[in-house]
């Protein structure tokens, strides 16, 4: 395979009204990483709602010898909160529920004391610690019923680890009570839901949570590599750890196109309001970086513009959504290894706030 080859596949699209020096810089910065084994995976900036790069690098599936694309799907790990926040606020803005509301009123299984507000800004003292040793559910399960099952009846089982409101500490498990939370006043799965009410009006036609099954049986959605205490990497489908599927913290996969297409449609207020849409993005509780996070969004003032979105991690996956209101400028960057994409995202920034 050729150079340019083994370097991704690199759309031949204009930097526009994005500044050469610097769109060039990122550009570098890919190519070396790239170069390196530290990136693989695809990379979208655009402005005014308008793709202006986008690049992709390294290999979806190296087995196969399938590079990544610009259409490849990846799965988002934690920049599915977004969803999981945006589909509590169309319930809000519905008047089904409310941010002050006893998670209680509900899953009659959670303190009474734990609101909405708590789960969607972690501060509830739900659930397990999202970092540490420990699987965070069974490879047994082998159905979407069975996972969901699975997960409610470990979460069940927890005891909170502080008192609700005390103080921040991020839960995956919070959020996964928040999609139960989203079932039960639906009447839908929250798969269907995020499905029917995100998914489909902002036009995301390759998102979805895929099974197990269905990502080992498509060459379109990138295999996710774990990178080893050797430095080696481990296609994590071949894993234990690789679970039947993911839920409403981690679990839903999508391309950088169908991620411009949700800012979009997030902007343009046609999944909720703009004053609720301002409302739930913006900051809540300080978190470490000099960020904050609002409603199941990160929120920051970088070079003296907003900028909010969400990172994703864990194993063989890294991801990060920044959306810039002023000049309506996103900055996506996806990828199916774990090393970090920071020097990425700060260089994107850059670009976008500069």
């Amino acid at each position: 395979m050729e150079r340019r080859s083994l370097l991704g596949m690199m759309a031949a699209v204009p930097l526009a009204d994005f500044d050469s020096d610097s769109g060039g810089g990122l550009e570098r910065l890919l190519k070396e990483r790239a170069a390196q084994d530290l990136f693989s995976g695809t990379v979208l900036l655009a402005r005014h709602g308008r793709p202006v790069l986008t690049r992709s690098y390294g290999m979806a599936n190296k087995q196969s010898g399938l590079p990544n694309r610009a259409d490849t799907i990846f799965t988002l790990a934690s920049v599915t909160k977004t969803f999981t926040a945006l589909a509590i606020a169309q319930l809000v803005e519905q008047g089904r529920l409310a941010f002050h509301h006893s998670a209680a009123s509900y899953v009659d299984w959670v303190p009474a004391d734990v609101t909405i507000h708590q789960l969607l800004t972690h501060t509830s003292g739900v659930g397990r610690p999202s970092v540490g040793p420990g699987m965070p559910g069974s490879p047994e399960w082998d159905s979407v019923q069975e996972f969901w099952d699975g997960m409610m009846a470990i979460i069940r089982a927890t005891p909170l680890r502080f008192t609700p409101g005390t103080r921040y500490e991020y839960s995956n498990d919070g959020f996964f009570v928040l999609g139960a939370i989203v079932a039960g006043v639906s009447g839908k799965s929250y798969f269907d839901y995020v499905r029917e009410h995100i998914f489909a009006p902002a036009g995301m036609t390759r998102s979805d949570f895929y099974t197990r099954p269905q990502v080992l049986a498509r060459n379109d959605i990138a295999r996710p590599y774990w990178t080893q205490r050797d430095g080696s990497r481990v296609d994590l489908t071949t894993s234990p750890m690789f679970l039947y599927m993911g839920g409403p913290d981690s679990g839903a996969y999508s391309t950088v196109s169908d991620l411009l297409a949700y800012a979009r449609a997030l902007r343009s207020g046609r999944l909720v309001g703009r004053a609720l849409l301002d409302l739930i993005s913006a900051a809540k509780v300080p978190v470490p970086g000099n960020q904050f996070y609002g409603y199941g969004f990160r929120d920051a003032i970088l070079n003296g513009h907003r900028v909010f979105g969400h990172s994703g991690s864990g194993p063989g996956r890294a991801n990060n959504l920044d959306i810039v209101p002023r000049g309506d400028s996103v900055a996506i960057v996806l990828s199916n290894y774990d090393t970090t994409i920071e020097p990425i995202v700060s260089q994107a920034r850059t670009i976008m706030t500069g």
